[in-house]
């Protein structure tokens, strides 16, 4: 019995679910209040978020003891703290701000002539302006452009302190126009791209580490009063553990509505947070603001593999001995997963999402859900090679 008692617990541990979601226990981590004093190198507390100056930030970080101690702050701040930082002038220049403002309108209107982009992940298809992998095609547009944009300090600064040297950036541009509706509450990326039952897989330590492979940031493009829908946050939200399976549960839903804080920004400001943290982008009210916000997710350098591994080439090497094995009965439909799962891509990302939108979902289909259908309806060799072609070619910029 106390053998019994030992492994439920341990398995409550390991493995998350919906059920251990309790708002007692939320309210009581996020229902706190953000002390100025705590952080002393930042300049005010805003609806419990903390508020650096761009211009002392910048000469602060000229001492390299002081750089350290700064970015130490901010770790503090996105782990245990509020899980957001807002950068007031993060672009002291606002010339290479404005001359990347013109190239995104640019891509906006060849998009709307051409009719194509489209999806997001938390709201309505069409309800947004988005451009996706806006970094690669403002560099190859217009590189030097780029290069003064991205060569912003703070951008680097937080981008170090939060991933360590080597993280790699992208970006996606989104405008909400004028009635555009506001986002569902959500976590983001890598957990807050699965769905709940998804999610609910991985052990409890997969849940802790997801928030420190990637890091959260908007730039504004313009100005975002309230009535414009600057994003909706939830201080401290990022410290509750099961918070991956909650964020779909009305009862939390509900919560955020009526807890949550919103900022208005200006121009060249910038706001960096834990992706764990609940947020949602806002309805825009105005009447003629179309907000424009640069969405920046800088990952990890470790979220990688050792080896490249041709994982097309192996799926189509390997789907007809896997058909041929199961219908001789030499193989069960679960040894077959298996083999897939070691064979195919498991993770839709990353891929091009003009070509590869998350339409109907979350996230594109992967390779070993596509591997997994043509077994399970049987098709063709010649018919799983095309399949997997379209699959690969949706997946290149």
């Amino acid at each position: 019995m106390k053998t019994d008692s030992i492994s439920t617990l341990r398995s409550q541990q390991v493995w998350l679910s919906a059920n251990q979601c309790h708002l007692d226990d939320f309210g009581a981590l996020v229902e706190r209040k953000t002390d100025l004093a705590a952080y002393p190198f930042a300049s005010e507390v805003a609806a419990n978020v903390l508020i650096y100056d761009g211009t002392a930030v910048r000469r602060v970080a000229s001492s390299s003891e002081s750089r350290k101690a700064l970015m130490a702050e901010w770790v503090e701040a996105m782990t245990d703290g509020p899980g957001i930082i807002v950068f007031r002038g993060a672009f002291a220049d606002l010339a290479a701000l404005d001359a990347a403002t013109v190239h995104f309108w640019g891509m906006i209107e060849e998009q709307r002539a051409g009719n194509t982009g489209g999806g997001d992940h938390f709201a309505k298809p069409g309800a947004n302006d988005r451009i996706w992998n806006a970094l690669e095609k403002l560099c190859l547009r217009a590189p030097e452009v780029f290069a003064a944009y991205y060569g912003n300090e703070i951008i680097a600064l937080v981008s170090e302190a939060w991933l360590g040297p080597a993280y790699q950036i992208t970006s996606q541009l989104n405008v909400v126009n004028p009635g555009g509706s506001a986002q569902s509450v959500h976590r983001d990326y890598h957990l807050g791209f699965q769905t709940a039952e998804a999610g609910a897989r991985y052990p409890a330590h997969v849940h802790r580490l997801s928030p420190v492979l990637t890091l959260q940031g908007a730039v504004a493009h313009c100005d975002m009063p309230v009535e414009t829908g600057p994003t909706l946050y939830l201080p401290y939200s990022q410290t509750y553990l099961p918070g991956y399976l909650a964020t779909g549960l009305p009862e939390f839903q509900d919560y955020f509505d009526r807890h949550h804080v919103q900022l208005p920004l200006s121009k060249g400001d910038a706001a960096f947070f834990n992706p764990a943290l609940f947020h949602a982008a806002g309805s825009n009210r105005s009447e003629n603001v179309r907000r424009m916000a640069n969405l920046l997710q800088v990952s990890s350098a470790y979220g990688r593999a050792m080896e490249s591994v041709d994982r097309a080439r192996m799926s189509a090497v390997l789907y007809p001995a896997l058909r041929s094995m199961i219908s001789l009965g030499r193989l069960t439909t679960a040894n077959a997963a298996h083999a897939v799962a070691t064979c195919a891509e498991g993770y839709s990302f990353p891929t091009n999402l003009d070509r590869d939108p998350p339409i109907g979902g979350l996230a594109p289909q992967t390779q070993q859900a596509l591997m997994m259908q043509a077994l399970a309806e049987n098709w063709g060799p010649e018919k799983f090679n095309r399949s997997l072609e379209a699959w690969s070619w949706r997946r290149l910029t």
